[in-house]
């Protein structure tokens, strides 16, 4: 990482927003705590299929854990966090069809099992934006800046019009329109840089807002001006490893005149 680059630190002025020609925002842990809510759609999922007493694939069975959604899920595509998770686990399934029922014992199944999960909690319990995260947005639409989500999640449209931020972002980067036009998943940089064509700003003068490794590691190779690390549970050291300049526990933190107050916890 450049030294050039803006950090944020008690000691350091907030970064110059005008300085930047668009900000693309992952949704889930960033904007949305929705992060919650996959991570309880992806234990249930997958310990229901670690517990089948006759579930093909062999490998390690033990219970799914808070650290595999870190480790393997957290930020990728749907059936690449499947794939990756039963990797980790010796778990040989086959693919199936991306129309399998979520009762399919495939890679597809698994993962559209989990996608109905997450759909039956997000229509009984709604989700509320951050307020910093809010905070931000606002001070951003003052200035004009043109916005963008960028999320693994196929389900990003229906958050945002849960959470009432669907008139925020020029457009939303999801899962089905990557799936759509064929772009690579996150950590691959390809649905940022997506973005930043849609809103004819250069790459070079984005600013990338994540809190998950794979999401910080596809800002960075795809050399935006500045990624910033959401830290909601994943840890600032892992954050800067994976190529955070700049790693806030709130994005309260990098609005004007709300910095003081959201380090002082107000």
């Amino acid at each position: 990482m450049s030294d050039s680059r803006p950090t944020v630190s008690p000691a350091a002025p907030p970064i110059d927003w005008t300085a930047h020609a668009a900000v693309l925002f992952d949704l889930d842990g960033v904007v949305t705590p929705t992060a919650e809510v996959h991570m309880r759609a992806w234990a249930d999922m997958f310990n229901h299929f670690l517990a089948l007493p006759d579930a093909p694939g062999g490998g390690d069975r033990s219970p799914y854990e808070a650290g595999d959604y870190f480790a393997h899920v957290d930020g990728k595509p749907r059936y690449d966090g499947v794939r990756d998770f039963l990797a980790s686990r010796g778990i040989e399934l086959p693919e199936g069809e991306i129309t399998d029922s979520g009762d399919t014992l495939t890679v597809h199944g698994l993962g559209n099992r989990k996608d109905v999960a997450f759909n039956e909690v997000l229509e009984r319990d709604g989700v509320d934006a951050y307020p910093g995260s809010v905070a931000l947005l606002d001070h951003l639409r003052d200035l004009g800046t043109p916005l963008a989500v960028v999320s693994s999640s196929r389900n990003a449209p229906a958050v945002l019009a849960a959470a009432g931020l669907s008139d925020r972002f020029v457009t939303v980067v999801s899962g089905a329109v990557a799936e759509e036009l064929g772009l690579p998943g996150k950590p691959a940089p390809d649905t940022f840089v997506h973005a930043a064509e849609v809103l004819g700003a250069p790459v070079e003068r984005c600013v990338v807002l994540e809190d998950a490794v794979s999401g910080v590691r596809a800002g960075a190779a795809g050399h935006f001006a500045l990624v910033v690390g959401v830290d909601r549970g994943v840890g600032a050291d892992a954050l800067t490893e994976a190529g955070a300049d700049v790693v806030v526990a709130d994005l309260a933190e990098l609005v004007p005149g709300d910095r003081e107050e959201a380090r002082d916890g107000a």
